[in-house]
């Protein structure tokens, strides 16, 4: 079969580099397994060894340094009958440690070389994980306060069905790439190579003495048999059709009329416990009921607890294509860490806007007009000021009707909360 070499793009790598070497092997690995660039997809990231895949004529992705794994998880899960393999460096395999455990553990069906050259080789010749404790590096002595990693043993131990190690230089390379590249299931191959452009500068290596290192080595355990197990997206196939379909979303249907055209933006600004965000999606379910499009961003600290509570909202009859808002139509001020949040914006608002705030609450000086009511006088508790609020502004501004908020609490919640918050609407609107 004709090589799956990209005419148009050779190869370019330093004289006497080990990736040149790993290339064609592939080539010649995947071509004498039968395989087009239709059946194969090449995953990279950063580094020398993220050139591979505008090299090949293939389906290609090229991704964040170390995240390579990831991308081509979810190509193979989307795409089973893809063969995916993935090209990383020594430098991706530490920057992207973690997701080289996830994989293993999953055991999907990819096939990762690590073209371990001991150095960050584009970079500068830095220390990687993989860097000898003796070596001479750029960056320094850092490589000689750590342990260097033995990948095979790590992807052994998390999980992989099929680890092996092996030299750019050995004659059998072609083989062992297909003997990795045919395993059902997760497979790395460990391959040492030169990287002449850095390391060999101060480093004695050489093909036979990366041979007599790797003879060196500890045998690597019978991972195959250790890990044996059902491939993950086989597996996951199997367990996700056991499952009943779920529902289809909710259809809203338009059963209200908005009160205007073009786009309105409400912001509601309170703290956690006031039910800000509930508000919110009370808001967008009311634009739904009437037609509109509806955008709902949210803003509070991680304490959830405790804090501000912001809910912005966007309702349109049109495609709502920016989600930001500057000058909102109405804005409901209910406690002082949501004001404290968006000061600029409240003393920048104008004379269009509305600002519907809880009494006694201080707001910086503006154009906007401001509807103040007193929530307490009324016996209306906290976390229920945001209810009451959305009542005053259906009664107050041309946002939001009645009619809407009432649809959207139908929508929203059963019958007994549903009464609940009929009840305190009722109580603003008849004030």
């Amino acid at each position: 079969m004709a090589s799956l070499l990209n005419a148009s793009r050779p190869a370019v790598f330093c004289p006497g580099c080990s990736h040149d070497r790993v290339l064609h092997a592939l080539d010649q690995a995947l071509t004498g397994m039968g395989y087009t660039g239709k059946d194969v997809a090449i995953v990279t990231d950063i580094g020398c060894s993220g050139l591979f895949d505008t090299f090949f004529n293939t389906h290609a992705f090229h991704g964040l340094h170390g995240r390579a794994l990831t991308y081509a998880t979810g190509i193979k899960l989307a795409r089973p009958d893809l063969k995916v393999i993935v090209t990383m460096g020594d430098g991706g395999l530490g920057i992207g440690g973690a997701h080289v455990l996830s994989t293993c553990r999953r055991n999907i069906d990819l096939t990762l070389l690590v073209l371990n050259n001991f150095n960050y080789g584009m970079t500068g010749g830095q220390c990687s994980s993989t860097t000898p404790q003796d070596a001479v590096v750029g960056s320094g002595f850092l490589n000689k306060l750590e342990k260097p990693i033995d990948i095979c043993q790590v992807a052994g131990a998390a999980g992989a069905g099929q680890v092996s190690r092996a030299s750019t230089y050995q004659k059998d390379l072609v083989a062992r790439l297909q003997t990795a590249i045919t395993f059902e299931g997760f497979s790395l191959v460990d391959i040492w190579g030169i990287c002449p452009g850095r390391y060999t500068r101060r480093n004695k290596l050489t093909p036979k003495s990366i041979e007599q290192s790797q003879t060196q080595l500890p045998a690597l355990t019978d991972f195959q048999a250790l890990n044996a197990r059902m491939e993950y997206g086989k597996a996951y196939r199997e367990q996700a059709a056991k499952l009943s379909q779920p529902p289809d979303p909710v259809r809203i249907k338009v059963t209200c009329q908005a009160p205007r055209t073009g786009r309105t933006e409400v912001v509601i600004l309170g703290s956690a416990g006031q039910r800000i965000i509930t508000a919110g999606e009370l808001l967008c379910l009311a634009g739904a009921s009437a037609g509109c499009h509806a955008t709902q961003k949210n803003d509070y600290p991680i304490t959830v607890m405790k804090g501000h509570s912001v809910s912005e909202v966007i309702l349109a009859d049109t495609t709502i294509e920016y989600t930001g808002i500057e000058d909102p139509s109405v804005v409901i001020a209910l406690a002082p860490e949501g004001v404290n949040r968006r000061q600029k914006m409240l003393a920048a608002l104008s004379s269009d806007s509305v600002v519907i705030k809880a009494a006694g609450l201080e707001l910086p000086p503006s154009d906007a007009v401001v509807v103040e009511v007193d929530f307490k006088a009324h016996k209306i508790r906290s976390q229920d000021w945001t209810l009451a609020a959305l009542a005053v502004m259906a009664r107050k501004t041309q946002a939001l009707t009645m009619d809407m908020l009432t649809a959207a609490l139908k929508l929203r919640f059963k019958k007994a909360v549903y009464d609940t918050a009929m009840a305190i609407t009722q109580k603003i609107v008849a004030c």
